[in-house]
This record gives structure tokens, sequence and C-alpha cells, in this order.
């Protein structure tokens, strides 16, 4: 009970309320309970706090700071002097890096639809969006849990309360043909001019690796038009050149293989790579995966939208990976900053002119390619689709990822997943991230 004689400390982001408090009279004592304005708004980046569910997202990892149990010195004094004269202590502020107005359109968008969306500044890692569809109302979950845990989607386990942004993992199909691209033309091994012919398949351990239109081959063609036109056989080839272990070992460099680093509990983020059943699964040796379907986002590789954001933020920003991050700053209840996130390079994962290339590349493929649903008149978008068996006859895992920016420049990267389609990425997720990255552009923080 004395959790709740504190005055929580509010969670907002540009100037819109996420979270705070109602009070209660309660046995002559005034007790604080968690109120969520927004309701599902957000609700998997900042969970919620209860009495007898216990906490989940933000509420928890950054519980501390929000009861003035933090260990900075000036909410030490002041906490400690509320509590010898009896009065109300007060928690500190979360102010989120999250674009509203985005956050809104990437729901609306996903719809009835079980899916995620992931959005990052690249050049400084803040999230700008990240929801999770379907989403639940944390103002129901300590007296009205069974509404939360009913929630109905179009999808066979729609489990309001995964956030498939950090913990929803997926088969990630030609979107990772970007990271493909990226390992052949950095490595040394391959151009972008560099020549293949195309089948229609290529063949691994003696069997075929269809594209996946397969009534019609491309015959000649170079490694760009491969990625602009997702042909199958041109990766497939690739991986096998290339082999697994370097490709893995490119795939770190973006992010892969580790938890997405974020201020959400560890218990809510999944690391991206292959995995053998629920175990990442890292290849001693080549012939442990099969390569050629690896290197176009098959095999066992399961990734999350956070991990693929950060990939096509990479590709975006010069080869740089920045460390993606969800609180801006905490304020103390006095309006003075307490602690702010400090900008940080991840990993410098390819040379700028790899990246470059890779960006040229997926311009091509929304201008002229198979994304060509995300094109916006007068804004740089470079995107990649894909579309991922899923093992159920007729349902694909559909993706869009891509970077965007006025003037030319690349600003936001964007990664759309949307759960057993009968479609493609290009048809459901591309629309998607085109609404998203026209949100974001706009700068309307809370339309």
């Amino acid at each position: 009970m004395a959790q709740f004689t504190i005055d929580r400390g509010e969670i907002r982001s540009r100037g819109l309320t996420l979270a705070d408090n109602r009070q209660e009279k309660v046995g002559g004592r005034t007790l604080y309970f968690r109120r969520y304005p927004q309701a599902g708004l957000a609700a998997h980046v900042h969970g919620y706090s209860t009495q007898s569910r216990f906490r989940t997202g933000l509420e928890r990892s950054m519980n501390d700071y929000l009861t003035a149990q933090n260990a900075n010195l000036s909410t030490v004094l002041d906490s400690t002097v509320d509590r010898l004269t009896g009065a109300t202590v007060h928690g500190n502020d979360l102010v989120l890096t999250l674009h509203p107005g985005a956050q809104r359109t990437a729901l609306r968008e996903l719809g009835s639809r079980c899916g995620a969306v992931a959005a990052l500044e690249l050049r400084t890692g803040k999230v700008l969006v990240l929801a999770s569809s379907p989403t639940y109302d944390p103002n129901l979950v300590e007296e009205e849990f069974d509404q939360v845990t009913g929630v109905r989607a179009d999808c066979r386990r729609p489990d309001a309360l995964l956030n498939r942004g950090t913990s929803g993992l997926y088969a990630p199909g030609s979107t990772f043909k970007v990271l493909t691209a990226a390992a052949a033309i950095d490595s040394g091994r391959f151009k972008p001019t560099s020549s293949f012919v195309d089948p229609g398949y290529c063949e691994v351990y003696g069997k075929r690796v269809n594209n996946y239109d397969t009534t019609s081959p491309f015959g000649r063609l170079n490694l760009a038009a491969a990625l602009t036109y997702s042909v199958n056989s041109v990766f497939c080839n690739i991986g096998k050149a290339m082999g697994a272990k370097r490709l893995v070992e490119y795939s770190k460099r973006f992010g892969f293989y580790e938890d997405p680093p974020l201020e959400t509990p560890s218990s809510e983020r999944a690391p991206s790579g292959l995995y053998k059943g629920t175990t990442l699964f890292d290849p001693k040796v080549d012939s442990d995966v099969d390569p050629g379907r690896f290197a176009f986002g098959q095999e066992r590789l399961l990734v999350t939208p956070l991990q693929m954001a950060m990939l096509a933020a990479g590709i975006g920003n010069d080869g740089v990976v920045m460390r993606p991050y969800v609180v801006d700053r905490i304020v103390d209840p006095g309006g003075s900053i307490v602690v702010r996130t400090k900008q940080e390079v991840l990993s410098k994962a390819v040379k700028p002119g790899t990246a470059r290339a890779v960006g040229a590349m997926m311009r091509a493929a929304v201008e002229v390619g198979t994304g060509q649903r995300a094109e916006i008149p007068g804004v740089l978008v470079a995107g990649k689709t894909g579309t991922a068996e899923t093992g159920i006859q007729g349902l694909n895992t559909t993706w869009f990822i891509c970077f965007a920016g006025r003037n030319n420049r690349p600003e936001v990267a964007v990664a759309v997943v949307v759960e057993q389609q009968n479609s493609t990425g290009g048809q459901t997720a591309a629309p998607v991230a085109r609404e998203v990255v026209q949100a974001l552009l706009r700068g309307a923080a809370n339309s």
C-alpha cells in the first residue's frame, strides 16, 4: 500500500498525457491509482501499474524514477524531506519520444489486423512510433481483465498484451535482402552492377528455391535490379557464395542476436536471428544453415519490427546504427531535468558507400519495383517489401521497411509487419508505411 501513497510521476509525449493518477480517500489516507487518458494509444510502451496485476512496460522498468526511489541526489533529498514531514512524495515524470499523431495513424492503418509498426528518427535513434495491434485499454486491467484477454482481431492468436513491435518474432522474407545486399557489397564480393542470370529458381542442396512469381524469369540482370524487383534466385546464389556465417556476422553489426536496446523491460524484448525452436542459434559452420533461403529471409530466421526499423535506419544513415530510445528525459516535480537521454552510436554496420548504394536500390524498389504503393510525391522513400511463408496455406507474413525524408534527405525509418495475409507486403504493408511516413513528416504531434 505504501506505493499507492506516492503521487506517481506522469508519462507524457509531446504534450499528450499517457499516464497520470486519480486520487481516492481510503481509511483517511490519500491513495493514488493509475489512469491512462489515451487508453490503448501507446499501451505496449508505457504498460500498466495496478494493485493486483503488478506492472508492465515503462511502468515496470522505470518504476524507481516514477516513485522517486531513484538514487539521483535531488530526488533523494526531496523525497526524504517529504517523508520526514509527512508530505506526499511526488514521483518524477517521463517524457517520451513518441509522435502521438503517427502512433495513432499506425494503429488506424493496421485496423483489425494483427501486426506492428516501428519508426525511428534515424540520426538520433528516437523511437517515434511503436504500435502493436491489437492494442488494449490499460484502464481495464485491474477490474475487467477479461476484456483485455478477450480482445479479438483478424489473426489466430490476437494476444493483445504482446508487444509485437519488440518481442513479436516473424520471418522477415525479402526485407532481409537489404541486409544481404549490404553484406555482399560491403564485403567486396559483389557490386550493384554484378551480373546474374535468373531462370526463375536456384538450387540449394539439390532442391529448387523458386522466385515468388515463378511464371516470368528475369533472365540476365544485375544486383540492383534484383533488389528492385525482389528476385529470390539472385539472393539465393549470393547466400551460397557468401556463406551463412558471413551473413550472421553482418546481421550482428545491425543489432541482431541481442535484445533491442530500449528502456522497456528485458522480458518484453526479443533478439532477432536464426532460431532453433525457441533458442537463438549461431551457426558454427556454413552447412548448419541453408544459406540460400537465409539470404532472402526464410530458413529459421526470425526478427522483430524494431530490429528491421534499425536495419532501414542504418542504411539511411550512411551505415551508422543509432541506439534506439523512447524516454527522452526524466523531469522532477519542479520541472528540472533529472536525466536526459544521450544519443549513442550502436555500431558502424557498413561503409557509407555501401549504405548509399543499397539505399539507391531501395529507392528504385519504391519508384519502379515492388514497393510502389509506398511512394509519396515530392518525398524521398526508399524501401523493400517482404512476403514470408507462414506454413498456413495461403497466408503470409507481409512486410515493408523503408527510410524517408523531405528535400532528398533521409529523416525517419519505418518497419511494418502484418500477420496472416493472403497477399504481399507491397499490397498490405507498404500502404501502412506510406501513411505513417506522411504523419511523421507533417509534424502534427497530436492530430
